[in-house]
């Protein structure tokens, strides 16, 4: 059973059906893009547990399992709890997806993250006033893809940027955090009994401030073998600290001058297309097969068969509502290009990017190494033509 049908989740359903499962999706939304590939469909939120577990219960799968969407991990910890399944349990899927009870448990295990502060009302957001380090970061505790981030400059700031990080958190909490300077990386992990495998890590590129939207992704990362390293450990203490012991996980950090630290992670594929697509280009892992496997209790094999380098990078397009799209073809013409996907299409709108919902499309390459294929995906990117009136 797979918790979410949209496109985020299509790449699971598609590899389970080549996989010759049997499989169940479960969405609030009837129309969902993965419904069609699937055998059973049950109208459920991803984000209701309750609704999950009575699916599950009907269905009665043999494994379970979400992808690149994060609270849908506790549907799915719930749903393996009571039926005996094979996922991370609901009290890591709570640490795993509540960014204070996660940032709490990185300071019991000494692993390297930022200072914080809970934030539940506006009387704590002003008791903070004299106690915070600017620039910091503002983030709701239990949201995503950058929605309700913010990096503010001064205490006005933060004032004015509490009500739109508020509204983008669904139980109210934020956390105020120190703003860490330095390269964005992130993690691709996947836990094998406990063992936990580092399978790539990913360079990032983001809009920077105030909302820090990734904008592209290359891999393998091109930092040094040292950093790399020390990058391995914290990822790897970041993992247990939070008790993921099966399955895979994203885990995102800053190189700061002081070493790698934690932002957060997840209990879950990456989202981005890196896990789906940038991670079996760059080693060959299949690693929704390996997480397929991992649900229905078998050991998967992750040993890399490519030693190359992959990209993918966003379009920035001006904003208003979208003319025309052109040169689709000639950047697929190019080689090493793999994919070109566009999220949005004529006569819909291009608007500010401060979510990763807001963009529009990508293009993703694979070359010899990460440069050659960040230098493929920019120029199809650039070929393409969107056209705002």
């Amino acid at each position: 059973m797979i918790v979410g049908a949209s496109v985020l989740q299509l790449p699971g359903i598609l590899k389970a059906k080549e996989m010759g499962l049997y499989v169940g999706v479960a969405d609030y939304n009837p129309k969902a893009v993965g419904i069609p590939f699937a055998d059973e469909y049950y109208n459920a939120s991803t984000m209701d547990e309750d609704a999950v577990l009575r699916a599950a219960e009907e269905f009665k799968p043999d494994g379970i399992m979400t992808l690149a969407t994060d609270m849908p991990m506790r549907g799915v910890a719930k749903v393996s709890e009571k039926l005996g399944l094979h996922s991370i349990s609901y009290e890591t899927a709570v640490k795993a997806t509540d960014k204070y009870e996660m940032i709490k448990a990185f300071k019991e295990h000494g692993v390297p993250s930022p200072w914080y502060y809970l934030v539940s009302s506006l009387e704590d957001m002003n008791a903070l006033e004299g106690r915070v380090v600017f620039p910091c970061i503002i983030k709701p505790t239990d949201n995503a893809g950058s929605h309700g981030v913010a990096k503010v400059s001064s205490f006005s700031e933060l004032l004015n940027s509490y009500e739109y990080s508020r509204g983008n958190s669904r139980h109210g909490n934020v956390i105020v955090e120190e703003y860490l300077d330095g390269p964005e990386i992130s993690v691709e992990v996947m836990v094998v009994s406990g063992e936990v495998h580092i399978l790539q890590i990913t360079d990032k590129l983001t809009t920077g401030a105030p909302y820090f939207v990734e904008m592209g992704h290359s891999q393998p990362s091109m930092l040094s073998p040292e950093v790399q390293r020390q990058i391995r450990e914290v990822a790897t203490a970041a993992c247990l600290a939070v008790g993921i012991d099966k399955g895979p996980a994203h885990v995102e950090m800053k190189v700061t001058s002081h070493g790698p630290v934690m932002i957060e992670l997840g209990a879950r594929m990456g989202g981005d297309n890196i896990t789906s697509h940038l991670v079996p280009l760059s080693t060959g892992i299949d690693m929704v097969k390996a997480t397929i496997q991992v649900a229905l209790g078998e050991e998967p094999d992750i040993t890399p068969t490519l030693h190359c380098g992959s990209a993918i990078r966003y379009f920035d397009a001006p904003c208003g509502t979208i003319k025309s799209i052109s040169g689709v073809e000639n950047a697929l013409k190019l080689s090493g290009v793999r994919e070109v996907i566009l999220t949005k299409d004529v006569g819909e709108e291009s608007v500010p990017i401060r979510c990763s919902n807001d963009r529009i499309g990508s293009v993703i390459a694979q070359s010899e190494t990460a440069e050659k294929a960040v230098v493929i995906a920019c120029k199809a990117r650039d070929l393409i033509s969107i056209v705002i009136g």
